[in-house]
């Protein structure tokens, strides 16, 4: 009989460990934009990724996905893994991870358009299915939106939970004539986020990239 109950408290102990890991595990979708000339700054994206796959524990899930034409769509994600709990095979998984980000990159051809809604949508759906404790959203893009036409994207993004946070907000030449350009459509992005229950935030100092989880 006391061995039974030994066994029955080991196994809630276990439990309760797996619930507080699983509580405390992150999830990160990372949107790269590969539209016209930002293709080029996908260089600055593969550093974000070794800080991600550096920073990352056991448990932690991280996919990254394009933003092209149509991006609501699982084929635009180029690598995707939830990280096992044995340091050993977390490690294994996290250069086999950068192998297939570094070939991407190597090889990526630029987009006509720029589906950021699309991408969002898909990555709400990947991280929701995933289950992590916290939810984060990196869009690596200059934020200009170009629909191709017959895109229907006026569906509200569900983000109660979600952090979403804007990477490398480039200023196109247009902004540079006019400052106000820039700080609306980022302003009309944070709305956007912020009106659908998210967390938004713009890190565009890649030195810092400890920002990132800073909440």
């Amino acid at each position: 009989m006391k061995k039974t109950v030994v066994f029955i408290i080991a196994f809630a102990v276990i439990l309760t460990g797996c619930a507080d890991t699983k509580k405390q595990s992150k999830g990160v979708y990372m949107l790269l934009d590969t539209s016209g000339t930002y293709a080029l700054e996908l260089k600055k994206a593969q550093s974000i990724l070794n800080y991600l796959l550096g920073t990352l524990q056991p448990m932690d899930t991280l996919a990254v996905a394009r933003i092209d034409t149509g991006s609501f769509s699982e084929k635009d994600i180029i690598a995707k893994v939830t990280f096992y709990q044995r340091p050993s095979v977390a490690n294994n998984q996290k250069r086999a991870f950068k192998k297939k980000i570094d070939k991407f990159t190597s090889e990526v051809k630029s987009s006509k358009y720029t589906d950021i809604s699309g991408g969002l949508y898909q990555a709400i759906e990947y991280l929701n299915k995933a289950d992590p404790g916290k939810k984060y959203i990196l869009i690596f893009s200059d934020l200009k939106e170009e629909l191709k036409k017959g895109l229907v994207r006026d569906v509200p993004f569900q983000l109660a939970g979600f952090n979403v946070i804007a990477l490398n907000v480039n200023k196109l030449r247009a902004d540079i004539s006019d400052p106000k350009i820039y700080s609306k459509r980022v302003e009309q992005w944070g709305k956007k986020i912020e009106s659908c229950n998210g967390q938004w935030r713009v890190v565009n100092d890649l030195e810092r990239l400890d920002n990132i989880f800073s909440e």
